[in-house]
């Protein structure tokens, strides 16, 4: 094969599990892989280094890191056909990256873990919910950040129940935070009470990861609603004093909830909210009834579904 055609997830960063770190371990991230927007991108041999379409600066960037490692007297091309909103929350660099990495590979006849090509790119910092949801896709947990230099391990991964959807409300005019100011806010964050830490991880343990297996929406959202206000209470001196980083975001995630929504909150930073209900009609519903008051906000809503499956790699 001389081109390689790769489609990656989007991915929500549902919440975290423990911001007090005091057993050693940080972080340990709540997220899903969805089935829209989606990273799709042909990655090609050529003379020299070259990158079209949407990101092309920084998919040009990742086609030389990776070739340097990999398929260092060689040269690739990388044509960005769509790709996912960048900074919104969604996991937009990492896909990109990945899928970048992963097709070069492949024409360089080499392989490797999605967690190794993260650390190449320098994914995975604090979370590896975007890594494994390239890998596998699914309903992700991962154990937080330890003293490794490695992506936290993922300790939990199943199959997100094929009825449910998401509604997302996304913000295109805004970025949430992101690179050095990220970096900045996490340190600036105050200390995350034990106590707390150790209700979230009750929380995800005993109410949400069982929600997920058994298809209990209602235990599902209510621990994931908890877990969201909890930490975006958190994260608030970091949002202007609030727990959403867009209020009008906010706003319409509310009216969702209060329409029979649940498990609602905001993906990483922002600004992408997110409510899940049970089925598509219900979510056709919502959708229906909310669309042109979230219009009129300046925002768009999109339904999306869980995905049990990873990014996909063919001939081009």
């Amino acid at each position: 094969m001389r081109a390689i055609h790769v489609s990656a997830p989007a991915r929500l960063h549902l919440g975290f599990v423990d911001l007090n770190g005091s057993l050693g371990r940080k972080y340990g991230s709540i997220g899903l892989a969805v089935d829209t927007p989606a990273t799709r991108l042909v990655v090609r041999e050529a003379e020299t280094f070259t990158a079209t379409g949407t990101e092309a600066a920084r998919a040009e960037k990742a086609a030389r890191r990776f070739s340097g490692l990999y398929a260092p007297d060689r040269a690739f091309a990388v044509a960005v056909e769509e790709a996912i909103p960048a900074h919104a929350g969604l996991g937009s660099g990492t896909q990109l990256a990945l899928a970048i990495g992963a097709a070069i590979l492949k024409l360089a006849g080499h392989s490797a873990s999605a967690h190794l090509l993260g650390e190449v790119v320098e994914r995975g910092a604090r979370s590896a919910i975007g890594i494994t949801a390239f890998e596998h896709g699914g309903f992700i947990v991962d154990g937080g950040r330890g003293t490794s230099s490695h992506p936290p391990p993922t300790v939990v991964r199943l199959d997100f129940p094929e009825e449910w959807r998401a509604i997302l409300v996304l913000d295109p005019r805004e970025a949430g935070v992101h690179g050095e100011k990220e970096t900045a806010a996490f340190k600036a964050l105050p200390e995350f009470p034990e106590s707390l830490a150790g209700h979230l991880c009750r929380l995800t343990l005993m109410r949400l990861l069982p929600g997920v297996v058994e298809h209990d929406l209602e235990a599902f959202g209510a621990a994931l609603s908890e877990i969201q206000s909890i930490v975006g209470a958190h994260f608030a001196a970091a949002q202007g004093g609030a727990p959403w980083s867009n209020p009008a975001v906010g706003r319409i995630v509310a009216r969702l909830r209060d329409a029979g929504a649940t498990g609602v909150g905001q993906s990483s930073w922002g600004p992408t909210g997110f409510a899940f209900v049970s089925n598509v009609a219900a979510a056709d519903r919502l959708y229906s009834s909310l669309v042109e008051e979230a219009k009129a906000e300046g925002l768009e809503l999109k339904i999306v579904q869980g995905r049990n499956t990873g990014a996909i790699l063919g001939p081009a």
